[in-house]
């Protein structure tokens, strides 16, 4: 009787594609971007409103809730803004170690500045809750409202104006060398360093006000180019790069 012998097959799986180990950063630095985005403004524009337009808030009926929910809208910015720096970092330490380790420094320089004018937001608000009830000397409060208050306004230029232009330096420098994204999107942002920096130093120094057409020009370009790489990212990823082709151990 012959017998059949069964030759064992074995299942090889093919290697991934080169590049395809950033492909998870790329997504995660976008879309941390993104969140920065859908978290601040927001925060700035609507939720902050009563507390920075109304000079006499501490002393006002007050939309506590409002307020409270635009801090912690901000505080999702400010790690969203940290997530992006260690996202992108993996990525970025293969192209230039020094700048890779620059954008996360900056990244955390910020987050830790726009904290600071989220608590100064939140003790006013518990100034004016305190002031209701314990009678205090109004004219006292509304000094130190306004004094509060100021310190976000700094923290405003020395958070997400200035350090938006270093964060733009180092990650733009390292997007615009190694082409791993379209090279117009970093171009915007290297671009909108010299204006940005020069009147966010103009306002530190009063020689302009905070939202003066003066901002325009940098603001516009940084608005436009880290939009714009937070949907690409996300979208599309890393371009590949002989650099980034071989997959660290630690993404394997």
């Amino acid at each position: 009787m012959a017998t059949t012998t069964t030759t064992p097959t074995t299942t090889t799986t093919a290697p991934a594609a080169a590049g395809d180990w950033t492909r998870k950063y790329a997504f995660a630095t976008g879309l941390f971007y993104l969140i920065t985005f859908a978290s601040s403004i927001p925060a700035a524009f609507y939720f902050f409103s009563p507390i920075l337009d109304d000079p006499n808030y501490i002393v006002s009926s007050g939309e506590d809730t409002r307020v409270v929910i635009g801090a912690l809208l901000e505080t999702v910015n400010a790690l969203a803004c940290i997530g992006s720096a260690v996202a992108f970092y993996p990525v970025a330490r293969r192209l230039h170690e020094s700048l890779a380790l620059g954008f996360v420094t900056t990244r955390i320089f910020e987050a830790a500045v726009i904290m600071t004018g989220v608590i100064s937001l939140l003790a006013v608000v518990t100034l004016r809750q305190a002031g209701e009830t314990a009678g205090t000397d109004q004219t006292s409060l509304v000094t130190t409202g306004h004094a509060l208050v100021a310190v976000r306004d700094y923290t405003f230029q020395f958070g997400p104006n200035m350090s938006a232009a270093l964060n733009a330096t180092m990650i733009g420098t390292i997007l615009y060398r190694s082409r791993l994204v379209p090279r117009i999107l970093p171009t915007m942002g290297l671009l909108a360093v010299v204006p940005l920096l020069a009147v966010t130093v103009a306002v530190i120094l009063g020689l302009t006000e905070q939202g003066s057409v003066w901002f325009a020009p940098g603001g516009a370009l940084i608005f436009i180019w880290e939009l714009s790489l937070g949907f690409y990212l996300v979208a599309k990823g890393f371009k590949p790069s002989p650099r980034t082709a071989a997959a660290p151990a630690s993404a394997s």
